[in-house]
Order: C-alpha cells, then sequence, then structure tokens
C-alpha cells in the first residue's frame, strides 16, 4: 500500500517534469519561429482597506504597474482601479499595444513617436521598438498639440520660465517657442501637464542620453541640423474613461500614421 503511494507521488511528479518541459519546448518554438507571447490582463478595483502596492508587489513588479497605469509610484495607490499583468516576466515590450515593427519609421536611424490617446511614448531605431513607456500630456486646457517635430536643446534641470516653482529634471525641448519638452515629472494617471511631456525619472533620464539634440550655427540663429524626429500623434478623449484600462484595448494594436515626411537632410 505504502509503495503504490508512493509510486503514485512519483508518477505525478514525473508527468509534471513532463508538462514543464513541453511546455518550455513549445516556448522556445514560438519564439524561435517569431511568434510573440502576449500577456493577458485584469483590472483590479481599488478596496477600501486593500494593502498599499508596495507591499502587494516587487520593486520589479511596481515598475511595470507604472507603465501599464501611466502612474508613477506615488500615485498607484490612489487609482480607482490598476491594470495588473500575466505573467510578469517577457521582454517589456510585450505589454505595450504600440507596433513592435514600424514599417514608415525604418528609414529613421531614431524616432520618437508619443500616442497621446494611450498616453505612451515609443522609442524607435530603424522602424524597430527599443523602449516605451508612460506620458502625461497636456489636460484638457492646455493639450499637448499633435504634430511633426524634432528634438532641440536639453539640460539636466531646467527652471520654467513661466512659474519658477516649476523645476524639471533630465528637460529635452521639441518646440522651442512654445516652450515644449519631454522631462521627469510627476505622472497622476491622466494628462496633467500644461503641454509639455512627463516622463517617469527612468525613462527621462534615458531619452536625455539617447536623443540627439540639434544643431546651430555659429550664430545660435539657425538650425543646421535637426535632433532626433518627434511623431506627437491625434488628441486625448477627455470624455471617455481612460483606454488602457479596456482589456479590449489592451490586446489591439494601435494603428500610426502610415505616411511619415522624408528623413531631413
Amino acid at each position: 500500500m505504502i509503495a503504490s503511494c508512493g509510486g503514485g507521488r512519483r508518477n505525478e511528479s514525473i508527468t509534471r517534469r513532463v508538462r514543464l518541459v513541453a511546455a518550455a519546448i513549445a516556448m522556445m518554438t514560438a519564439a524561435h519561429a517569431g511568434v510573440p507571447r502576449r500577456p493577458d490582463f485584469r483590472i483590479e478595483p481599488r478596496v477600501a482597506g486593500a494593502a498599499p502596492v508596495a507591499q502587494r508587489f516587487t520593486a520589479t513588479q511596481i515598475e511595470l504597474l507604472e507603465k501599464l497605469n501611466r502612474a508613477d509610484a506615488a500615485h498607484l495607490d490612489r487609482l480607482i482601479a490598476l491594470v495588473v499583468p500575466e505573467p510578469w516576466w517577457l521582454d517589456e515590450r510585450a505589454y505595450t499595444t504600440l507596433p513592435a515593427w514600424y514599417e514608415p519609421a525604418a528609414v529613421y536611424p531614431k524616432l520618437l513617436v508619443v500616442h497621446v490617446p494611450g498616453q505612451m511614448f515609443g522609442a524607435y531605431e530603424s522602424g524597430r521598438l527599443i523602449r516605451w513607456g508612460p506620458v502625461s500630456t497636456g489636460r484638457r486646457a492646455s493639450p499637448t498639440p499633435a504634430g511633426w517635430y524634432f528634438l532641440n536643446w536639453r539640460a539636466t534641470f531646467h527652471v520654467s520660465t513661466v512659474d519658477p516653482d516649476w523645476e524639471m529634471w533630465w528637460y529635452f525641448n521639441f518646440e522651442n517657442y512654445q516652450g515644449l519638452a519631454f522631462h521627469q515629472y510627476t505622472l497622476p494617471g491622466y494628462p496633467a501637464s500644461h503641454g509639455c511631456i512627463r516622463l517617469l525619472g527612468r525613462d527621462a533620464k534615458w531619452l536625455f542620453a539617447w536623443g540627439e539634440p540639434w544643431t546651430l550655427d555659429r550664430t545660435g540663429r539657425i538650425v543646421m541640423r535637426h535632433g532626433t524626429p518627434v511623431l506627437v500623434t491625434s488628441a486625448y478623449d477627455f470624455e471617455s474613461p481612460p483606454p488602457w484600462r479596456s482589456p479590449a484595448w489592451l490586446s489591439t494594436p494601435v494603428v500610426l500614421p502610415q505616411v511619415l515626411p522624408p528623413e531631413p537632410q
């Protein structure tokens, strides 16, 4: 009787190992064939008395939650609902609806896309998505204008000329006359800026190093060479709930413009 029970446990253990090996082989086969693994998502409504996010998730998981919820860690507990992925361990580019390959961008060594409706940015190199993250664009009263821009000048630290209380780290201007820029600032989970594009600290610092600034002539008035091109798409729908809290939206790739200006010479 004891031998039979032990044999049953051994058989179950062997079966589990076989299933794990089979699953691993299937995953490797899919990866080799170029089949991307897509995550699932669940929407967790905020529950009174629930443990804080910092107690429920690891630091690495919180970084992904910041991306998915368009909110920095300090604001995650304030959201009415939390987008949570399953599984957690995929390449970070699997968790965005931005295309992994953007054909019109293939002619650009670098291109920065800001998808305003989805409050996210994507950095492309020769058409391939290499990084993405959350943004907070202009609020209803001062929306970030859609259009075609270039990165201009940058400063590690910049104080706004409009309000000296606005202190911005990793500042990278993309519209000099209006004073629009990418920079680190709070991300509350919705468009909240005065027109600039807010980023998480780690994304702002990365963009500061990755982006190419303009080249001016000796007078500092004529652009001899444009910086990294920036495409700001469409507008945010302030009348509807955030689209990233919709499982249907999260499973549908966004469509970016299929015609872009030629690369400047």
